[in-house]
């Protein structure tokens, strides 16, 4: 049975049964994790629930207490706590740890091997997938010390649901709030349905399910990857952009580093943080893009295009600021260069992989068909951008798979953090280069 013909009662036989350690730590959206907890006890799971000190000033652990019908801990020294070594039997008897939500301090505590707490000793002794969904003011989630702690957990195989933008309880308005409940269920319980293969060296600290079963495969790939939004100016102040972030083709570049590849990423505007080790090549518009991409090729043995690049651009731009003159503005445009389009084109007989992506409001798998035909692609990634979870500016995505060698059968994926659907993209060119190399 394909993954796109399981029911949803399939679905959520596979994660009955599992059990989750959800932490809270100690941030507004505290309240939040009562949701997540529900989301999923409905889903079958059995979920056992530890605080921070500072959470329980935003929530009581009786309410956590009520609901899953176990002793909540906040302290394994409290006399009431009736494990005496909690960090230990809570974290290595769970199939998911969950911090939601994860401040700015857990999160330092985290990549830093902290562990002066009940939640802190817990993540050091956990032996199963993590799972952390960030919450924070927005100046904090875009400080440099933020950044770097979050890209030292995903180089340790932590999974992160990245926050939404939004005005939060402060009055800032911008990314770092929580995001959606439902969101992060969905990102714990696809993270669930995976068999895991546990690591045989213990040196290696904890891995996500991906790089334990998939590690090192594209060694020897050069793994070219275009990500985030251009930008075509109008004049001096304004431009034509869309609300790409970047996070897709992040995600590309941080799954094919795990598993061995050498990645350039060509990024345009970006929000999100920039993957670790990969070369990274700064543009604007989408002819600069266009520019590096082409010097870049003849290296690349894999091209993910996973920018959003605009279509068209203004003819001409106005050297000085247009004023507004109270009547109508007519701006003329011209189609921007076909990066994947010229790639392809350019594509040598020696095995280059090409990747593209569609994202749809309609007809979204005829057009995808379409684009990959017209555009001689191997693989396109299709999406729906109207669905929830799916498109820009959210660290989910629902995608649908489309190969050259398989147009009629689709792998359509469910609900998934960009780094999982990241690497099932990977296994597909994993494939298509085992078949190129069986038939040489």
């Amino acid at each position: 049975m394909t993954t796109h013909e399981r029911t949803p009662l399939a679905r959520e036989e596979q994660v009955a049964g599992k059990h989750v350690a959800l932490g809270v730590s100690g941030g507004i959206a505290a309240y939040k994790a009562v949701e997540i907890l529900r989301g999923l006890q409905r889903a079958g799971c059995v979920v056992r629930v530890a605080m921070t000190e500072r959470a329980c000033e935003f929530i009581k652990p009786l309410t956590f207490r009520a609901l899953s019908g176990a002793h909540v801990i906040v302290d394994d020294y409290a006399p009431d706590n009736p494990d005496p070594i909690a960090h230990i039997t809570f974290s290595q008897t769970v199939d998911l740890f969950i911090i939601a939500p994860a401040t700015a301090n857990i999160i330092a505590k985290f990549a830093n091997g902290i562990a002066d707490d009940f939640l802190t000793s817990t993540y050091l002794a956990c032996t199963a997938p993590v799972l952390v969904a960030p919450a924070m003011n927005t100046t904090m989630w875009e400080h440099p010390a933020t950044v770097r702690n979050l890209r030292q957990l995903r180089a340790d195989g932590v999974h992160v649901v990245a926050p939404d933008a939004g005005e939060m309880a402060c009055g800032t308005i911008g990314p770092g709030r929580l995001s959606e409940p439902e969101v992060i269920v969905a990102a714990a319980l696809d993270i669930l349905r995976k068999p895991v293969k546990p690591s045989t060296d213990a040196s290696d600290g904890p891995k996500s399910d991906a790089v334990k079963t998939q590690a090192n495969d594209f060694t020897g790939e050069r793994v070219l990857i275009t990500t985030g939004a251009t930008r075509e100016e109008i004049d001096p102040v304004r431009f034509l952009s869309n609300r790409s972030s970047g996070r897709m083709g992040f995600a590309l570049a941080e799954a094919a580093r795990a598993r061995g590849a050498e990645v350039t990423v060509v990024a345009g505007t970006t929000t999100a943080p920039p993957p670790r080790d990969a070369r990274l090549l700064h543009t604007t518009s989408a002819g600069k893009m266009h520019e590096v991409v082409m010097s870049e090729i003849d290296r690349a043995t894999v091209f993910i295009a996973a920018a959003a690049v605009a279509d068209y651009r203004p003819v001409s731009r106005s050297p000085s600021k247009i004023k507004k003159s109270g009547g109508p503005l007519t701006i003329t445009l011209e189609p921007t260069p076909d990066i994947l389009a010229d790639v392809a084109r350019s594509r040598r007989p020696d095995g280059l992989i090409i990747v593209g992506f569609a994202a749809e409001s309609d007809n979204v798998l005829q057009r995808a068909r379409e684009k990959l035909e017209h555009k001689n692609l191997d693989v396109i990634a299709a999406n729906d951008i109207t669905r929830d979870g799916a498109g820009f500016e959210r660290d989910t995505n629902i995608i649908t798979l489309i190969t050259r060698d398989r147009l009629d059968t689709p792998v359509e994926l469910p609900l998934m953090t960009k780094l999982d659907a990241a690497h099932r993209i990977l296994d597909e060119i994993a494939r298509l280069r085992q078949e190129r190399m069986a038939r040489v």
